[in-house]
């Protein structure tokens, strides 16, 4: 089953030196043992652009689509046995990224 792990961050920038080296040691674990599917850092919120195009007429908005203090900072998918898995490969990535993260079946 596939993971969305959705890093969750409350400070604009990048990560250290320190978390990305220990972001590049977790993503290889996963790599190796056959959890990876994608991953990616995202951009600032305030980069953003959000699209409506419910009413057939599309409103195009800057900045995020939430107002909120946290934000989506980047998200690993990953291919996992069940949630146990999962929860255990977030928690290494957490520690990892050194941020909040979510885990979440895709359907």
């Amino acid at each position: 089953m596939r993971y969305l792990i959705s890093v969750i961050h409350d400070q604009a920038g990048l990560a250290t030196p320190d978390e990305h080296a220990a972001i590049d040691v977790f993503n290889d674990r996963l790599q190796a043992e056959g959890h990876w599917v994608f991953a990616g850092g995202l951009a600032s919120p305030d980069t953003s652009t959000v699209i409506d195009n419910r009413s057939g007429e599309a409103m195009v908005t800057d900045g995020p689509f939430l107002e909120s203090k946290e934000f989506l900072a980047g998200f690993w998918i990953i291919e996992a046995a069940g949630l146990d898995v999962a929860i255990e490969l977030a928690t290494e990535g957490s520690r990892a990224c050194n941020r909040k993260v979510e885990v979440r079946a895709f359907r």
